[in-house]
């Protein structure tokens, strides 16, 4: 690394640039700085050093001495606080704008000496130890404001251990995004008309979908709803099935962006959100038309996911 990019200041507040998944700590990535304490233990020396000067006091050397050296053996101990510490991006859950993103990061301790005071910072704040050989996971929080593609940003690992003297820290990036879908509009708007007929509100759909009768078994396939499972049937080992109702054979409901209502781009999308939400809730095989993105009629989880990220980077 050239020398004017050491001494850059964003090195020591928002680290090196993101590129890579697993950072090992070592003396290039660790900072150290005196904290209150430490400059209050500073004066103390200093003051121990008048006093001994003026009175010609050799004790008052000595305490001071003996001060100043455990003052600067405590640089040593901060640093090894933190050095040698590896940490890994992991996986990040999607969210719902407005809500809190939450990045794991991995933190091993390689080594055979217990790591004391660790403090996570993004705009959460976890504090924890680290025994020999021991890994955790630590979930760190960032608040969401828009949909897309949200990013990690710098975080810090920092150490006061051992005497508080010295704040030792590092500021890390990770290449770590998590995907934020549109916030769903709060009120319940009838669903679009499907097949030619006006669907019915989502309340009356609901009760519509209470009331179904059941009347037999199928093969569980992928993307039936987890509730129609008969668990009774797989508990006895009979197989994976899936419980049939009569408002299974329902009509199909089609969700497409320039039929939604909204007086903006924001607003139809985060109403198409409340319909997949909705819709996905109450078991309902559901399409999705949105800038040329088509997806055929369907339900479950992953065709769930699919539309809303449709949705997240539009």
């Amino acid at each position: 690394m050239k020398v004017k990019e050491r001494f850059k200041l964003s090195r020591f507040i928002s680290g090196e640039k993101a590129g890579v998944n697993s950072i090992t700590l070592t003396h290039r990535r660790i900072f150290i700085l005196p904290t209150l304490r430490g400059m209050g233990f500073v004066a103390l020396i200093i003051l121990l050093l008048l006093i001994a000067f003026v009175y010609n006091n050799n004790l008052a050397y000595l305490l001071a001495f003996l001060l100043a050296s455990v003052f600067f053996i405590t640089i040593l101990h901060s640093f090894k606080s933190l050095a040698g510490l590896v940490l890994t991006q992991s996986h990040s859950q999607p969210v719902f704008a407005g809500e809190a993103v939450g990045f794991e990061i991995i933190v091993a301790n390689p080594g055979n000496v217990k790591r004391f005071n660790l403090h996570a910072k993004l705009e959460s704040d976890y504090e924890f130890t680290l025994k020999a050989q021991e890994t955790k996971r630590v979930l760190l929080y960032s608040a969401s404001h828009k949909r897309g593609w949200h990013e990690m940003g710098a975080m810090t690992l920092s150490s006061t251990y051992p005497l508080g003297f010295f704040r030792a820290w590092s500021p890390l990036q990770f290449p770590a995004k998590a995907l934020v879908y549109p916030k769903p509009n709060a009120a319940e708007l009838p669903f679009p008309e499907a097949e030619g007929r006006q669907a019915d509100t989502l309340s009356n759909q609901r009760r519509k979908k209470g009331s179904d009768d059941f009347y037999g078994l199928k093969e569980y396939q992928h993307g039936d709803p987890v509730r129609h499972i008969h668990w009774k049937a797989f508990a006895k080992g009979q197989g994976l099935f899936s419980k049939q109702y009569a408002g299974d054979n329902q009509s199909e409901l089609w969700l497409n962006y320039n039929q939604t209502p909204g007086y903006n781009v924001e607003d139809r999308l985060s109403q198409l959100c409340r319909w997949v939400i909705d819709a996905e809730k109450t078991g309902l095989k559901y399409g999705f038309t949105v800038a040329g993105v088509k997806l055929d009629p369907n339900h479950g989880l992953l065709h769930y996911q699919k539309c809303l990220k449709v949705l997240a980077l539009f």
